[in-house]
């Protein structure tokens, strides 16, 4: 049986996150492998997926870019289980919807990421 990065099965239910990121924290994504996200910066205590791509994409547009030249969405599947602990929160309108992962956490996040982190947008000033 297939079991993935973490010792998750690979038919254990997962759910589906996005997260707006930009071109530094994409590199480390990709230096892992694709299999995890970085360690916080001292200044983000919270790591925070959102539920919903179409607010990846409005985040990545109209955030990253300005921000960095460049923004991306990416998507990944994480345990359905291991998520109850982290409460969804409402952050602006109804489909505003992020989890906050505390950065001390995030090393236990990424183990119960199942398969890899993927690029499925891309985006960048328009002329």
């Amino acid at each position: 049986m297939d079991t993935g990065w973490s010792g998750t099965p690979a038919s254990t239910p997962t759910t589906t996150l996005w997260r707006p990121t930009g071109p530094a924290e994409l590199a480390l994504v990709e230096a892992s492998g694709r299999r995890a996200w970085p360690p916080r910066l001292p200044d983000q205590p919270i790591f925070y997926p959102v539920l919903n791509e179409d607010y990846a994409i409005r985040i990545a547009r109209d955030w990253n870019v300005p921000a960095s030249g460049v923004g991306y969405v990416t998507r990944f599947e994480v345990d359905t289980a291991f998520l109850a602990r982290y409460p969804v929160q409402q952050a602006g309108g109804r489909t505003i919807l992020e989890l906050w992962v505390p950065a001390e956490e995030l090393p236990e996040f990424n183990r119960h990421i199942v398969g890899r982190i993927e690029v499925v947008h891309e985006f960048r000033p328009t002329p």
